[in-house]
């Protein structure tokens, strides 16, 4: 299974991670350092609950931090992926409200983590569209560039969950 697409007209991030609203951070796993080189975002203790999307070894977190991993692809989904999705979101809401800093990651921090920090805002009461452009003014205008992703949120996890499980 592919979970990364390298595209070679998509820029690494210039930052590890970006906080999209107060606890809730994205990113990924390399990002463009100062030096314009690629460099690994590794974290350590800086958050409370780490959401690994695509778990490369040395990268994280620090023994003791909250990691929930759910390896996805940068592709369409299956409903039980579908479920995680939701379930990560739901998990992350839980953690904010507890006022807890919680990381969503993936390889760059765009499509998977934008996923679920999307699905988060939804639950939190927004709509797809405002967690959408929120995600792509704090992280990057190449956030969420996969445009299934954005379909699911448009169309709801949930219902794109039953709607998988139909063709299934």
């Amino acid at each position: 299974m592919r979970t990364r697409r390298k595209q070679p007209d998509v820029p690494a991030p210039d930052t590890p991670w970006s906080e999209i609203v107060p606890g809730l951070w994205m990113g990924g796993h390399e990002f463009r350092g100062h030096s314009g080189q690629l460099e690994f975002a590794v974290a350590r203790d800086e958050f409370d609950l780490v959401q690994t999307l695509l778990r490369l070894p040395g990268h994280g977190p620090d023994p003791g931090v909250e990691h929930h991993v759910w390896p996805i692809p940068d592709g369409p989904l299956d409903g039980t992926q579908l479920a995680g999705v939701i379930r990560l979101a739901r998990a992350a809401s839980d953690a904010m409200d507890e006022g807890r800093k919680v990381l969503v990651r993936c390889y760059s921090g765009y499509n998977r983590s934008g996923l679920v920090v999307a699905q988060t805002l939804v639950q939190r009461g927004g709509s797809a569209d405002e967690a959408i452009r929120l995600i792509r003014t704090r992280r990057s205008p190449w956030a969420l560039h996969n445009e299934l992703f954005v379909d699911y949120l448009r169309t709801g996890l949930s219902t794109a969950r039953l709607l998988e499980e139909l063709t299934e």
